[in-house]
């Protein structure tokens, strides 16, 4: 997206989309975010290039919000996809006021709220996750003494 002419001689749209205090200008999947998606999003638009349009395109139309007020790493898109990003200073990138640009990092995602119950309180989920792995752990534990 970046220096994207635009019809007019001279002129450039924006490179950057401005969301939560971020000048994101661009978007990068992790591995581990793609296996997630084909396996809990959409199996059959697996590829990076897909991911991207569609993550610019959320960011671009504002249907991504952040899933607790002062949580800065889960998102929902069109209140249902729960998503996990970091963002990150791109160095020696700036917008036209010297401002930073940064870049999203999309670490994986979570799935559908209408699909998965669980991650409608995603405190509690992970508080259930830690739980059942420390218990998993104490009864291999148990079983090696």
């Amino acid at each position: 997206m970046k220096d994207k002419s635009m019809k007019r001689w001279s002129t450039y749209e924006p490179f950057f989309i401005e969301f939560n205090g971020y000048k994101i200008a661009d978007i990068v999947v992790t591995s581990h975010a793609l296996s997630r998606w084909s396996e809990r999003v959409d199996s059959d638009q697996g590829n990076i290039d897909y991911i991207c349009t569609f993550l610019w395109e959320v960011l671009k139309n504002n249907r991504i919000q952040p899933y607790y007020d002062n949580e800065k790493e889960v998102y929902l898109i069109d209140d249902d996809l729960a998503v996990v990003s970091e963002f990150m200073v791109i160095k020696d990138e700036t917008d036209i006021t010297g401002k930073p640009l940064h870049k999203m990092i999309v670490v994986t995602f979570l799935g559908h709220l209408s699909k998965d119950i669980q991650l409608r309180d995603l405190k509690a989920y992970y508080s259930w996750l830690r739980h059942s792995r420390r218990m998993t752990l104490v009864k291999h534990g148990r079983k090696r003494k």
